[in-house]
């Protein structure tokens, strides 16, 4: 595999390392193309549970599209009308697989550097964002005339708020670790070099617990958001019943019963 996208599974922990310290971790076409393909292995291997998005290097998590090498990305420049709407109806992402609803498994971001323009849509990926101190975030491409195309006019404002997320995306200003944090951005503050010794800290604990409801607990979130009361427990509902039914739930109470640690099967 190139050397470009970086891939480490640590038992049930797959981290992802967009590997261009050069370039500030920008994404190319090959980069995107190793994204994607990451994380359909992520979301397709059931002995992965956890995942962990990254960069190499100190400076940036990533700083978003490389715009020496705009035309590698998506459908092209030059893509026909009939290869655009393909791409709009269907396509996975222009930094990856940036469009993906399916992964219902926890995704943690360690941001060891800047996440600038695409690189904060990525991180807008994850379930849980780990920000070293030095970080800045921002729709930087605002300067550029490049829109947000990977998912951040959509995931931003669930995160913080469409007020906030507005005066992100209008004014592209860089906003720093603690200002992160307060709008809830970054659910933590680590020194710098320090996210993703904290990221996997944080997924082993997730891997000690039942994955099952997890799961099902995510991804009714995901679908419930937006959506009228009634039908979001609707799918609450629904979507309970995996974990209700399954042999983990019965070896959870009785765990609970005989006061022991429980002993899952981790069946999904």
């Amino acid at each position: 595999m190139s050397s470009k996208v970086l891939t480490e599974v640590i038992d049930h922990i797959f981290v992802i390392t967009i590997s261009r310290p050069e370039k500030r971790n920008c994404v190319d076409g090959e980069t995107a193309a190793l994204l994607t393909a990451a994380w359909k292995r992520f979301r397709d291997d059931e002995a992965l549970w956890v995942a962990i998005l990254t960069g190499a290097g100190e400076e940036a998590f990533c700083a978003g599209a490389d715009l020496t090498a705009i035309a590698e990305l998506g459908p092209g420049l030059d893509a026909s009308p009939s290869k655009m709407r393909q791409f709009i109806a269907h396509g996975e992402g222009y930094l990856g697989y940036t469009r993906q609803t399916d992964i219902y498994k926890p995704i943690l971001c360690a941001i060891n550097g800047h996440a600038l323009a695409g690189g904060l849509e990525l991180a807008c990926l994850g379930d849980i964002r780990i920000v070293e101190e030095h970080a800045e975030m921002g729709v930087a491409c605002r300067r550029f005339n490049v829109p947000l195309v990977d998912g951040g006019t959509q995931r931003l404002p669930r995160i913080v708020g469409m007020g906030r997320a507005m005066e992100l995306i209008l004014t592209g200003r860089f906003i720093k670790s603690d200002e992160a944090l307060r709008i809830g951005l970054a659910n933590e503050i680590v020194p710098r070099g320090a996210s993703r010794v904290r990221t996997i800290e944080l997924a082993q604990r997730l891997c000690e617990l039942p994955q099952g409801a997890m799961r099902s607990d995510k991804q009714a979130a995901l679908m419930g958001w937006g959506r009228p009361l009634e039908e979001g427990l609707r799918i609450e509902a629904e979507l309970g019943q995996y974990a209700i039914r399954s042999r983990d739930i019965i070896e959870g109470a009785l765990s609970f019963a005989q006061k022991r640690k429980p002993n899952f099967t981790q069946d999904d």
